[in-house]
């Protein structure tokens, strides 16, 4: 019984972040139809555009947390929170670094190779 409650916790997350995205008038960034995302590009796209402050290894830095942390875990943070923090930033909520501001220049296309990135050094860690 237990077992089911907790799948239906992350299940419910799932639902309720696109569910929020469109209460606050976003919309969810989308990437161009037919991409294959590709941890390569992500790699050279995060060193670009995100490792100044979540860590060249995505351990984090002083600046901005982990990415390799169970709280990023695709249940808990999908695919498309990734789009929607780049294109809107985030209200800190899970640690003290601070608000994230909407990264300027970084496309939807990007932020899914990106996104590809990050779920592969997730994997290797052990993170699903």
């Amino acid at each position: 019984m237990r077992r089911k409650r907790l799948f239906w916790i992350p299940a419910s997350l799932l639902v309720l972040l696109p569910s929020l995205a469109l209460a606050q008038g976003w919309s969810i960034p989308k990437p161009g139809p037919g991409l294959m995302p590709n941890p390569v590009m992500g790699k050279a796209l995060f060193a670009n555009h995100c490792a100044g402050c979540h860590g060249g290894d995505l351990k984090g830095s002083e600046k901005g947390p982990p990415l390799l942390h169970k709280i990023y875990e695709p249940s808990h943070h999908a695919d498309a929170a990734f789009q929607l923090a780049v294109a809107n930033g985030v209200r800190a909520h899970h640690w003290k670094f601070g608000d994230m501001a909407p990264v300027k220049g970084v496309t939807p296309d990007d932020v899914a190779h990106i996104t590809a990135y990050v779920r592969a050094e997730q994997r290797k860690v052990g993170i699903q």
